[in-house]
């Protein structure tokens, strides 16, 4: 008797052909040597960039060095990408003396309908500007420690980075590990660093005969907390704010007891053969490895309590890294533009591979990464939840959904807070906040407190699950967000009497954030955000069985249409001029995201955007844009069936439009990198190939069709 299969298992099986057609773009189902296509990216340095240090880490922690292989002349690059060693979990605030309240940094705003909405913004004189700075720099990110080398030459005098000769550093991005040689005085040099994958730490082989003289110890130097801007996140001002006090000491290791006001974290430092570990002066510690062989390892764990990690040799981490990176680089997507003749397609690879592994560093762990990740400090460390989206929508693309997955928690920790922020300000739901910490409390800013795109963004990231698990266990888990979010989005659109429709209105600041608080309405990208997120939220209820809010559908239904004068989209529809005026031609031309970062309703009208593209990349002020600008152009450039405008946005010849020989996106001289513009550039290059909703029925539709690029891809997702 023979018996039909079941329906599940055809369905799998027309899942998996289809996949196997897309694998490599319609160009065939060979598959892509994937350690060929890493390891040819490998950074390779052969002398001192101080805009090149290199970083191991895996999203919860991370280590950047410079060419030594260590942090042996941070000072030489504080003016370059920085050199830090920091965590998720580390943070310190000042102490408040002052008993400063965050409630005295408020301002009543009122709206067109009288209602008044409180914000914490900046002030600029007396008190209320030392409040002010306390909230915006406590609490900051902490630097935890500078490890370096300490070389000496044969005259005893300190060698400095310019003594380094021969110098060949190799990031191997396959593995993870950092391998860092030169020679000093002709005497070769070794230094092999890897990061363990789970844990907080570092492990280190140097080979040299210069401990057999005694020429190379390791310095350990602690510094307190730094409540600046864009730095490295250290201060060595105030060594008697803090306390670094040894325990736990035995020939092979020892732990370092770390206190900073309300923070204490612990360091543990192994070595695996005899070695002596002093005290120098305070916060300042030295490992001097044995001098009977010419090769040494250590490790250095950062951890929140006084355990010690107990597998801490340099062959288990140094194996851990190497597993770990191997996983990573084989699941997941993978793109390879080799057999692409355009001049400009190998340089694209070298930026997205570089990309994913500056991303899974940095922006992969529990938290919304800050813009700099943990490489440095940027805005005090805090994070902004607006780019949240640049940070974390690119890993469901690259079928690494998990690693968005793991800083959605963060929402769920901070919703009280959202939820009281929406309703101090007489709102329903739960109002995002902008610029912030691990424990949901907002900055004040003048900006960031009238920002409004980051509200829809966990409504966009728990789809972007769901269509790759489109199960109910799904919903349940998020359906609280989806559903807060939404009231605060209903509720905050206003209802005019005049026409019946429903507007957003000020006080609020759109993405291009040079529009004024309290005389811009009607944005047209978060009109677009606004209509996509409500849609989805009420999809959820109707997958859930549930009844759709009248509220939201009320709103929905009668939601004012994107502003168009002349046959363009406005940034603003209180700012009818903005074309022909000058000052409003900066910033980010965000209204292009209305169709690019977002798929296409029945607000948009393909011919109007057509011809505001057009119109941007004709008249724009190109220096004041960002990063992530280049990525959205290509979005919506590839969803306007113009991929040759794609492949130009993403190499348009622009400062902010650099990626350094690491991988970082460069903005300027305060802010080197920029990790939006790594995302960006992942999300761009993921949708021009696998595709989006309603995307040309051909391979790569995002890319010319002239022969120039052909280009084979597995594992990717298509946009949506």
């Amino acid at each position: 008797m023979t018996t039909k299969p079941h329906i599940s298992f055809l369905l799998l099986l027309a899942i998996s052909i289809l996949t196997l057609a897309c694998m490599s773009g319609g160009e065939g189902v060979e598959k892509i040597d994937r350690k060929a296509l890493v390891s040819r990216h490998n950074v390779v340095l052969t002398e001192v960039d101080t805009l090149s240090s290199l970083t191991v880490g895996n999203g919860e922690f991370a280590y950047t060095v410079d060419v030594s292989g260590l942090q042996s002349f941070y000072e030489h690059y504080e003016r370059g990408v920085s050199l830090g060693t920091q965590t998720q979990w580390g943070w310190h605030a000042f102490p408040n003396t002052e008993g400063y309240e965050w409630e005295e940094i408020l301002q009543y705003d009122t709206s067109a309908t009288g209602q008044v909405i409180p914000h914490p913004v900046q002030h600029k004189e007396g008190r209320k500007k030392e409040v002010t700075d306390y909230f915006r720099t406590s609490p900051h990110r902490l630097h935890l420690g500078i490890i370096g080398l300490e070389l000496v030459k044969k005259n005893g005098d300190i060698v400095q980075v310019h003594d380094l000769q021969n110098i060949h550093q190799e990031l191997d991005l396959w593995k993870g590990k950092i391998t860092s040689t030169y020679e000093i005085e002709g005497e070769p040099v070794m230094v092999e660093l890897v990061s363990h994958q789970e844990k907080e730490g570092i492990a280190v082989r140097i080979t040299s005969d210069l401990m057999k003289d005694g020429r190379i110890k390791v310095n350990f130097k602690f510094p307190y907390g730094s409540g600046c801007h864009v730095c490295p996140g250290y201060d060595w001002t105030q060594p008697e704010s803090h306390s670094s006090i040894l325990t736990d000491i035995n020939d092979r290791q020892v732990m370092i007891e770390r206190q900073l006001d309300s923070t204490t974290y612990y360091t543990q430092v192994a070595w695996g053969e005899r070695g002596e570990f002093n005290e120098r002066t305070k916060h300042h510690f030295e490992l001097l490895p044995d001098s009977n062989g010419d090769q040494f390892e250590f490790s250095v764990f950062f951890e929140q309590s006084n355990t010690g990690v107990e597998d801490n040799t340099y062959k288990s981490i140094e194996t851990n890294s190497i597993v770990r990176w191997e996983e990573f680089w084989t699941a997941g997507g993978a793109i390879d533009f080799s057999e692409a003749t355009d001049d400009r397609a190998a340089e694209l690879e070298r930026r997205v591979v570089l990309s994913q592994y500056l991303t899974k560093v940095n922006c992969a762990g529990s938290l919304p990464p800050q813009e700099t990740g943990l490489t440095m400090n940027s805005w005090y460390g805090k994070f902004h939840i607006e780019m949240h989206w640049w940070h974390g929508a690119h890993f469901p693309l690259w079928g690494r959904a998990h690693l968005l997955e793991r800083s959605l928690g963060w929402y769920f920790e901070v919703l009280d807070k959202a939820q009281v922020t929406a309703s101090r300000q007489g709102f329903e739901g739960a109002r995002w906040q902008k610029m912030t910490d691990p424990y949901g409390d907002e900055s004040p800013s003048s900006i960031a407190a009238y920002l409004i795109w980051q509200q829809p963004h966990v409504i966009y990231f728990v789809e972007q699950l769901y269509q790759l698990q489109p199960d109910r266990e799904h919903l349940e888990k998020y359906k609280e967000l989806v559903y807060e979010t939404a009231d605060f989005m209903a509720s905050f659109a206003q209802k005019s009497e005049d026409t019946g429709r429903y507007h957003l209105i000020a006080p609020l600041i759109p993405a291009q954030e040079l529009f004024p608080a309290n005389a811009t309405d009607d944005p047209p990208f978060e009109l677009a955000y606004w209509h996509y997120g409500l849609s989805v939220a009420l999809d959820w209820q109707k997958r859930l069985g549930e009844s759709p809010d009248p509220k939201w559908q009320e709103v929905l239904d009668n939601l004012a249409p994107l502003p168009v004068k002349d046959g363009l989209y406005l940034p603003s529809s209180t700012h009818p001029n903005a074309y022909v005026d000058e000052f409003y031609l900066h910033d980010h031309p965000v209204v292009l995201g209305a169709y690019g970062i977002l798929p296409k309703t029945e607000m948009i009208d393909r011919q109007i955007m057509k011809n505001t593209l057009e119109k941007i990349l004709e008249i724009w002020q190109w220096e004041s844009t960002w990063g992530w600008d280049y990525p959205m152009i290509a979005m919506n450039a590839a969803r306007m069936e113009m991929p040759d405008t794609a492949i130009d946005a993403l190499f348009m010849g622009k400062q902010k439009n650099i990626y350094l020989a690491n991988g970082h996106n460069y903005q300027d001289e305060r802010l080197r990198i920029y990790l939006p513009g790594n995302g960006g550039l992942l999300t761009a290059v993921a949708m021009m190939a696998a595709g989006w909703e309603g995307a040309p029925e051909r391979p790569n539709p995002g890319f010319p069709n002239d022969g120039q690029w052909k280009v084979k891809w597995e594992g990717l997702n298509r946009m949506q």
